[in-house]
C-alpha cells in the first residue's frame, strides 16, 4: 500500500476503546445462536477498531481518523427489529382504552377497528405523510439503538393499496420489506378470495418474505398452507402471525411448510413446544404487544430450555403494540419470561438478524461485519434492571456516528 493509500485509510477509520464490556457471539460465522447456548455470550473489554463501513479489528488503533472514548460502557451489535408494522398512518389511542376497559380485540375489529382503522387511515394519507411519520418513528428507532428493522405491508386492504405499501416500505429504508398481503379479509371478498389476490400480489412485488395472520378475525390454517406454496414458487421466505389470542394450532402447519419464523405464540400449544425447538425456525415473541393486549405469556423460558431459536421484536403497531424501544422490549422479555439478559439481547440481535436474512452482515460483532455498534451509559444487566429507561448514549450504524446523546457528545474525537 502506497502512502498516499496509507493516509485514505487512516483517514475512514474509526477505534472505540475503553469499553467495559464488549457482546460478542462465542465464534465467528454462527447464523444464529439456540437459546441453550445464550450464556456463551461473551461480555469481553476489548477495543474496536473500523474502517469504512466494517468492523476492521479488535485491537487498539492509534492512527485512528476518529475516536469513541466507551470508557465505563457496554457496547452491543446494534439492535435489530425483525418485526415492525412500518410504514403506516395516524394512531388507535381510542381502542387501547376500550381494550384495557375489557372489549376484546376481536370485537374491536368487528367495530371496524383494528387494521380495518389502520386500512381508512392509509388510505386517506399521502405518500409524503405516510414516510414523514415513518420516518420519524424509525429516527425513534435508532436513538433506542435500532439499526436495522423490518417493515411489514398489510394496511392496504386493496391490491393497490398493498403494492403502494411495499413501494413505502422500500422508500422508508426498511432492511427488509415483507408481504403481509394476508393480513385481514378486506370488504368484498372472503378468505379465499383474498388469498388470490395475495397470490398475484406475491408474484408481482419486490418483497424480501411472505406473511400472514392465522386468527379468527382472519386466515385460518389452510390459508397458511396455500402461502408456503406461494412462498416456495417465489424463492422467499415464510413468516406467519400465529397462536395470538387462541390456540389454532398453526406452528405445525408453519414448520411443515418450512417457515423461517413463527411470530407471537402466545397460545402456543404444549406439544408444539419441542418441534419448534428442534427446527431451524426462529420464534419471534412480542412481549410488548402482549402487555398492551393483556394476552397469554409464551412458553418462552421452555423455548429457550429447549434450544429454540428465539428473537424479541417491537411488534409496532398502531393497535397493539405503539412501541419503538428495543430496550423496553428486553426488559419486558427479562420480567415476563425468566429469560437472562444475554438471552433477551441475543432475540433482537444474531437470532433477529437471522429471521431477516441478515445475520451474514448484521446482528453481532465480527470482523467484515457491517459496522453496527451501540454504545450503553451502563453494563448489560442495568438494561433490564433499570426498566423504562433508554440506556443507549451513542449509535453508530455501517461505520457513521448517526446518533449521539448530547451529554455523550464528549465521547466522539476526531
Amino acid at each position: 500500500m502506497s502512502e498516499g493509500q496509507q493516509a485514505a485509510a487512516a483517514r475512514s477509520t474509526l477505534a472505540l476503546t475503553g469499553a467495559a464490556e464488549v457482546l460478542r457471539p462465542p465464534a465467528d460465522g454462527l447464523p444464529y445462536l439456540r437459546h441453550d447456548r445464550a450464556h456463551e455470550l461473551r461480555l469481553d473489554p476489548t477495543p474496536i477498531a473500523v474502517h469504512g463501513d466494517r468492523i476492521a479489528d479488535f485491537a487498539a488503533d492509534d492512527g485512528a481518523a476518529m475516536r469513541i472514548d466507551a470508557t465505563g460502557c457496554a457496547v452491543l451489535p446494534g439492535l435489530v427489529d425483525c418485526h415492525t408494522h412500518l410504514p403506516f398512518a395516524g394512531w388507535r389511542a381510542e381502542e387501547y382504552e376500550l381494550k384495557v376497559t375489557g372489549v376484546p380485540y376481536e370485537e374491536i375489529a368487528r367495530r371496524g377497528g383494528g387494521i380495518a382503522a389502520s386500512a381508512r387511515a392509509f388510505a386517506q394519507a399521502s405518500d409524503g405523510e405516510v414516510l414523514a411519520q415513518a420516518r420519524a418513528l424509525a429516527a425513534e428507532m435508532m436513538a433506542c439503538g435500532t439499526t436495522g428493522f423490518e417493515a411489514k405491508t398489510g394496511y392496504g386492504l386493496s391490491p393497490e393499496a398493498e403494492a403502494r405499501a411495499v413501494k413505502l416500505g422500500r422508500e422508508l429504508g426498511a432492511d427488509r420489506v415483507t408481504g403481509l398481503f394476508a393480513h385481514a379479509v378486506p370488504e368484498g371478498y372472503d378468505a379465499d378470495g383474498w388469498m388470490n389476490a395475495v397470490d398475484a400480489l406475491a408474484a408481482a412485488c419486490d418483497v424480501d418474505a411472505l406473511d400472514i395472520y392465522v386468527e379468527s378475525v382472519a386466515f385460518a390454517n389452510e390459508h397458511l398452507e396455500r402461502l408456503g406454496a406461494i412462498a416456495a414458487r417465489e424463492g422467499v421466505p415464510l413468516r406467519a402471525h400465529v397462536e395470538q389470542f387462541n390456540a389454532n394450532r398453526s406452528v405445525p402447519v408453519a414448520l411443515a411448510a418450512g417457515a423461517r419464523s413463527v411470530d407471537h405464540l402466545a397460545c402456543l400449544h404444549p406439544d408444539d413446544v419441542e418441534p419448534l425447538a428442534a427446527a431451524e425456525c426462529a420464534a419471534v415473541l412480542l412481549p410488548g404487544a402482549e402487555l398492551m393486549s393483556a394476552e397469554r405469556t409464551p412458553p418462552a423460558r421452555a423455548l429457550a430450555d429447549a434450544g429454540a431459536i428465539c428473537a424479541l421484536a417491537t411488534d409496532c403497531n398502531p393497535g397493539t403494540s405503539p412501541i419503538v424501544s428495543l430496550p423496553l422490549i428486553v426488559g419486558l422479555a427479562v420480567r415476563r419470561y425468566g429469560w437472562t439478559a444475554r438471552e433477551a439481547l441475543l432475540a433482537c440481535t444474531l437470532n433477529a438478524a437471522w429471521v431477516l436474512g441478515l445475520s451474514e452482515e448484521l446482528g453481532s460483532l465480527e470482523v467484515g461485519k457491517r459496522a453496527d455498534l451501540v454504545v450503553l451509559d451502563s453494563p448489560v444487566a442495568h438494561v433490564p434492571y433499570r426498566f423504562g429507561r433508554n440506556p443507549v448514549c451513542l449509535v453508530m450504524r455501517a461505520g457513521e456516528v448517526t446518533w449521539v446523546r448530547s451529554d455523550a457528545a464528549w465521547r466522539v474525537t476526531a
